[in-house]
């Protein structure tokens, strides 16, 4: 075709190393995976696979992939692969390299049994010489060799059974302390599978800029590929523990269930709709999951308003100088304060206040204090990112500056709060310390009374006027009853013998009620979105 041109994304074709790099990069990825899922256990390194024990297995790969990286860092240095090295890997990575290998170094020296200090120089002569080849030699020998000499030498340590299955490791502290294999190679493989997958990452971009470029790009998606893995790892995990003590009991059929609202319902779930006495078949957590609802809508009702009271206050009234200087850097104070603190003042300046017993109410505010620093933080840059577009084109209608907060800043940062509340409540909601002081006294509410908020309120012809009894009595809620359960090993039933599968229903209970608070606030978040969308 005439006048075409070769843009920027085919002007480097896809070679046979490019192919190989790609496919290290996909095996690396693969065993960072496989690392992650054997250090939680989900895969055992003792069970063999298709007959090869597992840790031969994985020796064997990361034999292969030392080799490949530092094939591609020589390849790249006689010219045998096309590449634009710079004239050094970086400082960071010298660092990084020097290190490893002054802790592998280290490692190796105490392990063949050199006695006293006489393991620091070597470990710092090794060290200095991964520094001195990463920040000396070109970029391309800089960041392969070193990343594949670890690689391949832990690889070498892992077919030759120096560490096997059954390897262990006692530290010689005075505390009685050891490293296991089940802890050691997977954490060893995982740290390999990055170093690899880095240098083939950086080998596929030509090295140089764009190399690193793409280097940090692996790095970091394997790093958030793998809280996103932990995060999912840790809720099935806990669904799987939890799910059979959750269903202890249940029974489905017409009739079996409690009437909520004249209606009985046609599943019965002692676990979740049953309170704790001593008269029941099957004790249950009910007051405890009512108790954490009211807390965190208690502390929210709260915070809230307070919370983007303040923060419209502050951006849109008030001057920028030393005051809202001295809140902000109060308020990211107070949210770095720990929870322990929030807890003592409640019980020392709440509790006091009413009636010198712990109740909901207390429990609340304490709570709310928590989570007022994150709203008024959150709330203050949600509507420092509005436009000031928005603001100017309001005054320009002739609307006065309340009126225009009210409706085009504060709906227009509305996202922004929520996400903030969203954040906070995932903290509250399973804080234990603070209701330890301000709420619940004990394992159980006495009778397996549920706290009735709502129907609790009376109203009298004196000051104040409206009173709510239930606000003023101490209840429990999911956190402090997982703690008390856990200490005390309370079981299911009319009998102890399975206090474990109580307390994994209590979490997954309790995970189940954070993650609900999260999907309405995602929720809300989103309709918000939208709404301005359409606006």
């Amino acid at each position: 075709m005439a006048g075409a041109t070769e843009t920027r994304l085919i002007s480097r074709d896809t070679s046979g190393v490019d192919a190989i790099a790609a496919v290290t990069i996909g095996l690396s990825a693969l065993l960072f995976a496989l690392s992650l899922a054997a250090l939680f256990e989900i895969i055992t390194i003792s069970d063999p696979v298709a007959g090869i024990p597992i840790v031969t297995l994985l020796g064997g790969i990361l034999v292969l992939l030392g080799g490949v990286v530092i094939g591609f860092g020589i390849g790249s240095y006689v010219g045998v692969v096309e590449t634009q090295p710079s004239s050094s890997a970086g400082l960071v990575a010298s660092a990084t390299f020097s290190l490893v290998w002054f802790a592998l170094g280290g490692i190796m020296a105490q392990v063949i049994g050199v006695g006293g200090i006489t393991w620091l120089p070597i470990a710092l002569i090794i060290g200095g010489a991964a520094f001195a080849v990463t920040a000396v030699l070109r970029e391309d020998i800089g960041s392969t060799l070193p990343a594949g000499a670890v690689t391949l030498f832990i690889g070498i340590v892992y077919l030759t059974g120096t560490i096997g299955p059954a390897w262990i490791w006692e530290l010689s502290w005075e505390q009685q302390a050891s490293l296991t294999a089940e802890f050691v190679i997977p954490v060893g493989t995982l740290f390999c599978a990055l170093l690899t997958g880095w240098a083939a990452a950086k080998t596929y971009g030509g090295f140089g800029a764009r190399g690193r470029r793409m280097g940090a790009y692996l790095l970091i998606y394997l790093n958030a590929s793998s809280i996103v893995g932990v995060l999912f790892i840790l809720i099935a995990f806990t669904t799987l523990k939890g799910v059979p003590g959750l269903f202890t009991g249940a029974t489905v059929g017409l009739g079996v269930g409690p009437t909520v609202l004249g209606v009985t319902l046609p599943i019965s779930l002692p676990f979740v709709m049953n309170g704790a006495s001593l008269f029941n078949e099957f004790q249950g957590v009910l007051p405890a999951i009512v108790g954490t609802i009211w807390l965190v809508i208690g502390a929210v009702l709260f915070a809230v308003p307070l919370g983007v009271g303040a923060a419209v206050f502050l951006t849109e009234y008030a001057e920028r100088g030393r005051f809202t200087q001295v809140v902000e850097v109060a308020t990211n104070g107070l949210w770095s304060t720990p929870s322990i603190v929030f807890g003592l003042f409640g019980f020392a300046f709440l509790v006091p206040r009413f009636g010198g017993n712990k109740s909901l109410i207390s429990g609340m505010l304490t709570l709310g204090f928590m989570l007022l620093p994150l709203v008024l933080i959150t709330s203050r840059e949600a509507i420092l990112a509005v436009p000031d577009e928005y603001r100017d084109a309001s005054a320009a209608l002739g609307v006065s500056k309340w009126q225009t907060i009210r409706s085009v800043v504060v709906p227009a940062a509305l996202p922004g709060v929520v996400t903030g509340v969203i954040l906070g409540v995932g903290r509250i909601a399973g804080e234990t310390a603070p209701i330890l002081l301000t709420m619940t006294g004990g394992t159980f509410v006495p009778g397996g009374q549920t706290a009735d908020v709502i129907g609790g309120f009376q109203f009298t012809a004196t000051p104040p006027f409206v009173a709510n009894p239930e606000l003023l009595q101490a209840t429990t809620a999911l956190p402090f009853q997982l703690y008390a359960l856990i200490t005390a090993g309370v079981g299911l039933g009319d009998t102890v013998s399975s206090p474990e599968q109580f307390q994994w229903a209590t979490a997954f209970v309790l995970l189940f009620i954070v993650l609900s608070f999260y999907a309405v606030g995602i929720g809300a978040r989103y309709y918000f979105r939208r709404k301005l969308q359409h606006e």
